[in-house]
């Protein structure tokens, strides 16, 4: 799961799929390999606490996402105000960025380009919040096992697992603050319970005081910066031909989107491209169409950490389905995909 984890899966009993391996070796925390699933009460209990102290809590901290061999470090200031969430991330590393945000209003600055980008937020599963949906719909793909306890960035923690009730998606191990039930630390585990990628706080302090000066006053000033709104409507996908049967279960259509995107020949006018996003409540699939134009692009699949990428030419188009998700999902997205005019 990335910092920003761009959300990016229909609801049917899938095709028999195998069963998932058990993450539960190598955890590091005793007792791992031996605890059994706990209960719909208790697991519901965990996930929501969580989902509830990323909204809710107040505090400033430095996480870092690691992926193989690669880290990004990044600074967040999370406030609630009069029932307000505001926030503040700010990246550490490589070129400077900045995104300020109050509830779903988002403003991305990059600083060397005197460029703000206005939005709204449409995913809401952003570290350290978790959940796309309430944990009800997880727990219909996801058992939950305790772990044991331990400590990150010096908080006495509770350790949970989330283990896929079949092999289309990976598992998940989390660490949460005793005390206020804040993420502290999320891993992304494959079917031989290998750390595809991991997310974690670093330094992290509770009740910070507010300032005005960190979110609203970055908001209201942008003289001198490079507004832009970026056009995206929403878009039927069915009424404009395409067909995405319910393949895997427990992934459901959250949103179709169209907007443009950069053409790939200088000088081109931008692209517009329909994207549909599915989900299972944390684990997200986002199927792309765009025409093939005189596009040079190649058929493939590419992956990097436990994100994989399949692209496939159906027709006139390219389809391109991008997810946190093992591969053969990706290819039960792209095979069931099919493009039918109306008459």
């Amino acid at each position: 799961m990335s910092p920003a984890q761009a959300a990016s899966a229909s609801d049917v009993p899938a095709a028999s799929a195998p069963a998932a391996s058990s993450p539960a070796a190598g955890t590091g925390v005793a007792g791992a390999a031996t605890q059994p699933i706990a209960s719909h009460a208790d697991a519901n209990a965990w996930l929501a606490r969580i989902d509830r102290a990323a909204r809710q809590e107040t505090y400033e901290g430095t996480f870092i996402y690691q992926r193989g061999g690669s880290f990004q470090s990044s600074k967040i200031i999370h406030y609630l105000d009069h029932g307000n969430e505001l926030e503040r991330v700010e990246g550490l590393d490589g070129r400077p960025t900045r995104t300020l945000r109050k509830n779903d209003d988002v403003y991305t600055f990059v600083p060397d380009r005197k460029l703000v980008i206005v939005d709204r937020r449409s995913n809401k599963y952003t570290f350290p919040a978790l959940l796309a949906s309430g944990p009800g719909q997880l727990l219909d793909v996801y058992d939950v096992r305790p772990v044991g306890d331990d400590r990150v960035a010096g908080f006495d923690s509770q350790v949970i697992e989330l283990v896929p009730k079949d092999a289309y998606r990976f598992a998940f191990r989390l660490w949460f603050d005793k005390k206020t039930g804040l993420l502290l630390r999320a891993q992304t585990l494959d079917d031989k319970n290998q750390v595809l990628e991991q997310i974690a706080f670093s330094q992290l302090t509770f009740n910070v005081p507010y300032d005005h000066r960190t979110v609203g006053n970055g908001i209201r000033d942008t003289s001198g910066w490079n507004v832009v709104h970026p056009p995206i409507d929403t878009v039927d996908m069915a009424a404009e031909g395409w067909q995405v049967p319910p393949v895997v279960a427990g992934f459901h259509a959250i949103r179709e989107l169209r907007r443009p995107m950069a053409a790939r020949e200088q000088g081109a006018p931008p692209v517009q491209v329909d994207q549909a996003v599915y989900s299972d409540g944390l684990s997200a699939v986002s199927v792309f169409v765009e025409p093939v134009g005189k596009s040079d692009r190649k058929e493939g699949i590419a992956s990097s950490g436990a994100t994989h990428i399949l692209v496939r030419k159906s027709g006139d188009f390219w389809v391109t389905v991008v997810g946190e998700v093992p591969q053969p999902t990706l290819e039960q997205f792209a095979t069931s995909i099919a493009f039918k005019p109306a008459k």
